[in-house]
């Protein structure tokens, strides 16, 4: 159970911590002060429904075919050595926090709907939470607390940029910061893929 909880908490991790729409639009909402809380939570309710149809879904389908299952444990493996390459080439580029975005206030329901669209108009939501999450959890012993462990780091994540986008803003405008940052993404990607590799 702990195990199962543990990778759907770092590969979660691993995936949001990198700079994207999402993170950005939250973290601007939060500097601004501009319905930050409801746009993590919105945030945090998405990622754990679509982790939730991911693992479920592709379990159903992956434990009536051994072929699939196969495909879907080695196209994982290379997925998550490919991104954790991709985290230490961006650990060696210079990015940071764009927050110049000036953007008057809006209601409640406009800013939710903004956060929806960033969310779930973005391929790579599909590619990443549905399809990556939800193949690895579907491999695992205990899918119920691999969908934890994620929903638990979506939470983490998102209220962490919520609550302390103030504090954390010169911390997050500096490269380093975000050079650190892929660095532990790529070392949990290829611990994850290690584990998949190695699995009996």
């Amino acid at each position: 159970m702990w195990q199962s909880y543990m990778n759907g908490l770092l590969v979660a991790l691993g995936l949001i911590m990198a700079i994207g729409t999402q993170n950005a639009f939250v973290l601007a909402q939060s500097l601004r002060r501009e319905h930050h809380l409801p746009v993590a939570a919105l945030c945090v309710i998405c990622d754990a429904l679509l982790v939730t149809a991911g693992v479920f879904g592709l379990a159903t389908v992956l434990a009536h075919s051994p072929i699939l299952l196969g495909v879907a444990r080695w196209g994982g493996a290379a997925f998550l050595v490919w991104y954790g390459v991709s985290a230490l080439r961006r650990a060696c580029s210079t990015q940071s926090l764009d927050q110049g975005a000036n953007i008057k206030m809006r209601s409640l329901r406009a800013v939710l709907l903004s956060a929806l669209a960033v969310t779930l108009l973005n391929p790579h939501v599909y590619l990443d939470t549905v399809l990556l999450i939800g193949s690895l959890g579907a491999q695992q012993t205990d899918p119920g607390a691999y969908v934890a462990g994620a929903a638990s780091a979506s939470f983490l994540w998102f209220m962490t940029l919520a609550v302390g986008a103030a504090w954390l803003a010169p911390w997050l405008a500096r490269p380093a910061t975000w050079r650190l940052l892929d660095l532990l993404v790529a070392g949990m990607m290829f611990s994850v893929a290690y584990q998949l590799i190695s699995a009996p």
